[in-house]
């Protein structure tokens, strides 16, 4: 056999034939299942019957058909104890966030007790209790309250704020349709710590208003801002506030340290901010302290309030503030959210599934 032959078997041997041309439409189906289902997540559908398949895809959408099935009795107790201990932090932490906002206090109240029933039904977490959050509250009040002033018009700043929420909801229910929530993944550690630390410190600041009994304070967020805001109204400064806000600020921080110290009184530091709020009530109601420049809530509404939907402001020429507002929101409650889910379930070694969050 000659050279020239070899080398033209080798050739042939090493041709590779062109794969015939796929349909655009198969090939973008591919393309698109490859991205938002590549886990497959509706494997478990094929080859059931149709009775099997509902039931699999109210599991699937719907968590508590996925876990309600498998609860035990043994676990009410814990949850009653958490709820109890939940409800008593979301309480006043709701009528907080709500002033952060600038909106009425029973919006907080709401807040506080709807999204966690919500949440029951359709999350992933075990751990995670959803509510206010305080970056969210200061970002409706710095960004609506640019266009319209809480105090002139707060009609129409409740009816931006519904909007904005209403616009947050619709964004992230897309996010979880559309299975981006592996966007979530993209987010490390560091980011999420930076994160928690810098939310923290924000809403720290923002709280010296009440604390110090401000009634003019700036809408921005940054340190400089913030602290010129409390240093330049130093005449206004109410030292009965100051000294409420003090006492009750060491009395948490006490009950926390004494339930790390003697574990059988956790439950000392979880009533704590409940505590607070029927003490100081209490104290207020006797003292009169509000005829001295206290502020207090006032009376609340009785009641269920009438379904909002008749408020939300599609028409209002700031209706693109709302809904920058409420995308923004949405990503950054979604992030919080996820952040701290995720803490939980790398100490109980658990799941979140981002698409449900």
């Amino acid at each position: 056999m000659t050279m020239t032959n070899v080398k033209s078997q080798e050739g042939a041997h090493s041709k590779v034939p062109i794969p015939p041309r796929k349909p655009f439409l198969k090939v973008l189906k591919a393309n698109l299942k490859e991205t938002f289902f590549s886990d497959d997540p509706f494997r478990m559908f094929k080859k059931q019957p149709l009775n099997r398949r509902i039931i699999l895809w109210l599991q699937y959408f719907v968590s508590i058909f996925q876990w309600a099935p498998n609860y035990k009795l043994d676990f009410f107790k814990c949850d009653l104890l958490a709820g109890i201990t939940v409800a008593s932090l979301a309480v006043p932490q709701g009528i907080s966030y709500a002033n952060l906002a600038s909106l009425p206090p029973i919006i907080g109240l709401y807040s506080s007790f709807v999204p966690p029933l919500v949440y029951a039904v359709m999350g992933s977490s075990r751990d995670l209790a959803i509510g206010t959050v305080g970056v969210v509250s200061l970002l409706f009040s710095n960004m609506l309250g640019k266009v319209v002033k809480p105090t002139e018009s707060p009609q129409e700043y409740l009816h931006l704020a519904f909007t904005a929420t209403f616009f947050a909801g619709i964004f992230q229910t897309s996010l979880g349709f559309l299975r981006l929530g592996f966007i979530v993944d993209l987010l490390s550690h560091a980011t999420i710590v930076g994160f928690m630390g810098g939310v923290a410190i924000t809403v720290c600041l923002q709280q010296l208003k009440g604390l110090l009994g401000l009634t003019h304070f700036t809408h921005d967020t940054d340190v400089v801002s913030v602290l010129h805001s409390i240093f330049s109204q130093t005449h206004q400064w109410k030292w009965m506030t100051m000294v409420l806000g003090c006492c009750f600020l060491i009395y948490m921080v006490l009950a926390k340290f004494f339930s790390r110290k003697k574990e059988a009184f956790f439950w000392v530091s979880a009533m704590a901010p409940l505590t607070s709020v029927i003490i100081g009530s209490i104290v207020v109601f006797f003292t009169h302290a509000h005829r001295h420049g206290v502020p207090v809530i006032g009376e609340l509404k009785k009641g269920l309030n009438p379904l909002s939907v008749t408020d939300l402001a599609f028409g209002s020429p700031h209706l693109g503030v709302a809904i920058k507002t409420g995308l923004i929101a949405a990503i950054i409650a979604l992030a919080e959210g996820v952040a701290v889910g995720r803490s939980f379930a790398l100490v109980n070694n658990d799941h979140i599934d981002g698409n449900k969050e």
